[in-house]
């Protein structure tokens, strides 16, 4: 029976591939590559000459049954991403699945991870926490997923586009309030390595004044069961009505939505709505 090797594959940094990655991508009949032009590199890089197969979200229900095939001849194929480790926010979970109900080995090699990197380096509780990958970009689920974070009693760590990092900043300011803690971490390993901690608000105003640029991984504090300060809970109320209101709400729906999120009296959430038109 064949091997399916899962290696985990460098960020950004080329030195934090391990010996024991380098070796198997030197061994392996196959790579199996999300993007073959940016593994080639990789494979260049440590000397290995295996054929490279791609292996993406598009190709990868009718790649599977080849896969298998080639694990049936007892090859041993290698698994990677174009960044970090398979799998997480990438392709291949299907060709795991069925690799592994065909009785074929399956070997994970850790090594690089920018969710456990963000999570490590951005000084907040990291006892138990959950990745959420990407966002949905708008409608139901995109708000589901945001409610999920601001209800959070786990730290929460999020893949998002630079583009797109200040929008997600400001719901997340909106639902969580804007005191929540969070941690911005962009281009993880590389050369312009940059952390940015403090409050959603903080954040959100540096990204605005220092547009961001590649890869961005987000880490958000969980939710403060103490007593909440009313003031503060007022505060929260009236930026979370203001982003509604500019986002086209109406007067009544705002205010109902706002005493939803944050458990308020119907009357103040109707008081504060009334004050901002």
């Amino acid at each position: 029976m064949g091997t399916l090797y899962l290696v985990s594959t460098p960020i950004g940094n080329l030195e934090d591939l391990s010996v024991r990655g380098a070796r198997l991508l030197r061994e392996a009949n196959r790579i199996l590559a999300e993007d073959t032009r940016r593994t080639r590199i990789l494979a260049d890089h440590v000397g290995s000459v295996a054929p490279l197969v791609s292996l993406h979200e598009h190709n990868e229900a009718g790649r599977t049954e080849q896969i298998l095939g080639w694990l049936g001849s007892d090859e041993a194929l290698v698994l990677v991403s174009d960044a970090g480790t398979p799998l997480v926010s990438d392709p291949g979970a299907r060709t795991v699945a069925a690799v592994a109900e065909a009785g074929h080995t399956v070997v994970p090699i850790p090594g690089a991870s920018a969710v456990l990197a963000a999570l490590v380096g951005s000084g907040l509780p990291s006892e138990t926490f959950a990745f959420l990958g990407f966002p949905p970009r708008k409608g139901g689920e995109r708000e589901t997923l945001l409610n999920r974070v601001a209800t959070s009693d786990e730290t929460v760590v999020l893949f998002e586009s630079p583009h797109r990092l200040v929008a997600l900043l400001e719901e997340l300011e909106a639902l969580c309030g804007a005191g929540r803690s969070v941690a911005v971490a962009r281009e993880l390993t590389k050369v312009h390595e940059e952390f940015t901690r403090g409050t959603l608000v903080e954040a959100r105003r540096y990204y605005e004044a220092h547009p961001p640029k590649g890869e961005v991984t987000v880490v958000v504090a969980p939710r403060d069961n103490a007593p909440v300060d009313p003031r503060v809970l007022e505060e929260d109320a009236r930026v979370l009505a203001r982003a509604l209101l500019e986002e086209g709400g109406r007067p009544s729906g705002v205010a109902r939505e706002v005493a939803r999120r944050l458990e308020i009296p119907k009357n103040t959430a109707y008081r504060i709505v009334h004050e901002l038109e």
